[in-house]
């Protein structure tokens, strides 16, 4: 009589062998032990967050302690020049109007110029003593509060592609935004309004349009929801239907939607609709108060530049800062304001390619009273402590004229940003550009950093945030990434 183990395969056989058992045992134990060390350690990679359907804007906790519940997300379109704003270039004034030695030829627009002095005088500012321009001054007079990564690169030296990778970490359609990533990993303090808003530009929206707010293959309730001080939420009432008979359809909706989902308990997508319009009747009542900026006292608008009808897009522009202020104010997790739109030549955006100075002389009128009033109104009112506030642009500008032209071309290779509030250094500067300003050299950063830096100022490992999508674990910073550690406390 055979005996059972002949026929198993040479494999089975082996399992039989004692020693090998005994070896084997000890290695799967040690194998369990790694795993549960790394899960409490928080160092296992995907971990997406725990969502009810039903309430997906449910406060939820973070990774770790986070030092900002909220942020402001200040995206200036177009592409800031570094070399007019905070990157300061002393040899491009003695090398002005020769040409860059082993410069190229032809850039992204075109055949190069010469080199090209700053096109504003820059002077040694606060405490710290950096060089900024006279561009912005009312920026300027905070610079001792800002943090800057003069040292930042991208991956497209085209405005669409370029806004999608700062605002989602690809440069193709398709991926999460940062707010739509925030909002997902942390839900709302208030459920009342949306947990993401981006207010567009009073002048139009950015070149990839709701590329920068929209949910990507995140649950669509995670989008941005845009309003600003121009165009508030639309369809919060119905034209020509009484509020009476308005509250009537919404109770019948409600009581048939409650009895279908108990008819099918566990309808993941029914009870996010449901969400969704009980979310939207709520908006209907806390939506206008936000709006009405009536009730902002005259010192504020004056101080944000709200009162000036001489400008009008300055006005708007900060309206939608003071808007930006009461979102937080209120518990909004992460609020994208824009300032400047479309690409048009650079007539509604920072696109400075035929005349740098004219066009900029416009945009830092708009844009830079109403941007610092914020950060000092913020401050002030002790929201700065739990508050990040983030300044950023797609890529920066060559540090030569396009040749037959005063403007500057597109210069992914080195640029500024900067960040403040809540986890942030005061007055720093990380990272270094070339003497010309032309490509970063020094603590180089991707903006896959910068993004990761922001995720871990609210208290989120841009590692451990993902989700699952078409068999790939995605995330904000795709398989790259580290924290600027220079710029946090």
């Amino acid at each position: 009589m055979s005996h059972p183990a002949e026929h198993l395969s040479a494999a089975g056989r082996l399992l039989l062998d004692r020693r090998r058992f005994l070896s084997g045992s000890a290695t799967a134990l040690g194998s369990i032990a790694l795993t549960t060390l790394l899960g409490a350690e928080g160092l296992l990679a995907a971990e997406g967050p725990d969502i009810d359907p039903a309430r997906p804007f449910a406060p939820r906790p973070p990774h770790f302690p986070a030092r900002a519940k909220k942020v402001i997300v200040i995206f200036c379109a177009g592409a800031v020049s570094q070399l007019e704003t905070w990157d300061y270039k002393p040899d491009l004034i003695q090398w002005d109007d020769k040409p860059l030695p082993g410069g190229p030829s032809v850039t992204f627009q075109g055949p190069a110029g010469n080199l090209a002095r700053p096109q504003y005088a820059f002077r040694p500012r606060g405490q710290t003593g950096k060089w900024v321009s006279d561009l912005i001054p009312h920026l300027a007079e905070l610079t001792d509060d800002l943090a800057f990564v003069q040292s930042l690169t991208s991956k497209s030296n085209t405005h669409g592609p370029a806004e999608n990778f700062l605002s989602t970490g690809f440069v193709l359609d398709g991926f999460p935004s940062l707010g739509a990533w925030t909002s997902y990993a942390l839900g709302s303090e208030n459920q009342d309004l949306p947990a993401y808003v981006a207010i567009p530009d009073p002048r139009g929206v950015p070149q990839n349009g709701a590329n920068n707010w929209g949910p990507g293959f995140l649950p669509a309730a995670f989008q941005g929801t845009t309003m600003s001080s121009k165009a508030p939420v639309r369809h919060l009432s119905a034209p020509g239907v009484s509020s009476r008979a308005d509250q009537a359809a919404r109770s019948l909706l409600q009581k048939i939607n409650a009895r279908h989902l108990e008819a099918h308990p566990g309808d993941g997508k029914l009870a996010a609709r449901i969400s969704s319009y009980e979310l939207a009747a709520r908006m209907q009542l806390s939506v206008p108060g936000i709006n009405d900026l009536s009730t902002e006292p005259d010192h504020i608008l004056k101080m944000y530049g709200a009162d000036q009808s001489q400008n009008p897009d300055k006005a708007a522009f900060a309206k939608n800062c003071i808007l930006a202020r009461r979102l937080v104010e209120q518990g909004v997790r992460c609020v994208q304001l824009f300032n400047g739109a479309y690409a048009s030549g650079g007539k509604l955006n920072w696109d400075g390619h035929s005349d740098l100075k004219a066009q900029y002389d416009v945009h830092a009128e708009i844009m830079d009273q109403p941007t610092a009033a914020l950060i000092r109104d913020l401050r002030q009112r002790r929201l700065l402590e739990d508050t990040l506030v983030v300044w950023c642009t797609e890529f920066g500008r060559m540090p030569f004229f396009q040749k037959g032209a005063k403007g500057r071309d597109h210069n992914p290779d080195g640029f500024t940003c900067w960040m403040t509030g809540a986890g942030v250094k005061r007055g720093v500067s990380v990272g270094r550009t070339d003497e010309l300003g032309r490509k970063a050299v020094e603590d180089i950063h991707p903006l896959y950093d910068f993004n990761a830096t922001i995720l871990h100022l609210l208290g989120l490992n841009h590692e451990r945030l993902t989700f699952e999508h078409n068999g790939v674990q995605r995330r904000l910073t795709n398989v790259e990434g580290e924290v600027i550690r220079g710029i946090l406390t």
